[in-house]
């Protein structure tokens, strides 16, 4: 199946920090309307159920649909735009970058000020600015003009991009790969098994506010009731200088998640993923991560407890304006969910959990 590099890119150009995933979620909707039933959480979170056979297991395949952003914080009286992050910045990938701030009848051009190097003496070049002390130049010398413009405490910021297919083959570039690439590969993956019999109840699951603490993922679990949790991430790339073991590369296959502070995989759908790795000769890397969370946080505690996995498209620089992913990587995490999904029935769900 030809997966779609448009539906992507309109993912990713998408504005959704958390709690405003509101195009975001206008996508997901339009793309699986006639997949399964939608339904939503109370914080927004778009769930697509296809059912199966009654007594089979309920599987869910989540991707989140937030990304970092940032909220308008407080207007000075010359007109600067103070900000707090939503979600995890660095301040070396801030200044001098471009953002939307989303008021209520559109969008307000804006760049992050910065010090030309004519100004910066030499104990400010070694230090990182902290976020706090960053502003939001929209061109204005007042307090009024900028609410002139709509701006309005609390509006959201979005990193402002643009999609790029680069010269290498299959290398491209955008904002939020971190998550829409597991929200399209979700999307993808419900839209190829619409016709197909399945051993399970399929749920996928678009959630909000992950990047605030994995919300969304807790609160549509309280409606899904997931026997198997699949977490579908844009995960950080370590092909870097500086990385010896490296366990995210782009262009060798989805990583799959075995660890996290937050997070154990589940060992025997770990060794279930390898076997259909090996089986079908596919391309898969094995992470063990010192940092890092997903919806898996919240979904492997979920009731009594939920086996999950995470699998993920491995993307240099996300978190910033311009992540980096391998298209080859994308269709073959989607050769490979689709597998998984396919292999988890009854029987095999339940050996997942059985202890004795």
């Amino acid at each position: 199946m030809a997966l779609s590099k448009d539906l992507l890119r309109r993912l990713a150009l998408a504005p959704g920090v958390p709690g405003s995933e509101d195009a975001v979620r206008a996508i997901v909707r339009e793309t699986l309307s006639d997949v399964g039933t939608i339904s939503y959480d109370r914080l927004g979170s778009v769930i697509c159920e296809k059912r199966g056979d009654d007594g089979s297991p309920r599987v869910v395949l989540d991707g989140h649909m937030d990304e970092v952003g940032f909220m308008v914080q407080s207007i000075t009286k010359e007109g600067r735009i103070f900000f707090v992050p939503l979600g995890g910045w660095w301040g070396h990938v801030l200044l001098a970058q471009r953002v939307d701030i989303m008021v209520k009848d559109g969008i307000v051009p804006g760049v992050i000020g910065s010090k030309p190097p004519h100004f910066i003496k030499a104990s400010e070049r070694e230090r990182v600015m902290a976020l706090d002390s960053m502003y939001i130049d929209v061109g204005a010398s007042s307090r009024a003009e900028v609410e002139a413009l709509g701006v309005r405490l609390g509006d959201p910021v979005v990193p402002h991009c643009e999609w790029i297919d680069f010269e290498v083959d299959g290398v491209l570039s955008c904002k939020a790969f971190d998550d829409r690439v597991g929200v399209g590969l979700m999307c993808e993956v419900m839209k190829s098994l619409s016709a197909e019999n399945l051993p399970n109840t399929l749920l996928g699951v678009a959630a909000a506010q992950e990047e605030v603490g994995c919300r969304g993922a807790s609160t549509a679990s309280t409606l899904t009731e997931p026997d198997v949790g699949i977490v579908l991430e844009g995960t950080p790339a370590d092909d870097l200088p500086g990385f010896v073991e490296r366990q995210g590369l782009l262009g060798k296959g989805p990583q799959v998640r075995l660890f996290d502070p937050t997070a154990l995989s589940n060992r025997r759908l770990i060794r279930l993923v390898e076997e259909i790795v090996a089986e079908n000769e596919l391309q898969a890397q094995f992470a063990v991560r010192r940092s890092g969370a997903t919806d898996a946080r919240s979904i492997n505690t979920f009731g009594k407890g939920v086996p999950t996995v995470v699998i993920a498209v491995p993307c240099r620089y996300i978190h910033t304006h311009v992540a980096l992913m391998q298209w080859r990587d994308y269709e073959a995490a989607f050769d490979l969910i689709r597998r998984l999904v396919l292999r988890l029935d009854q029987e095999t769900v339940f050996s997942l959990t059985s202890f004795e």
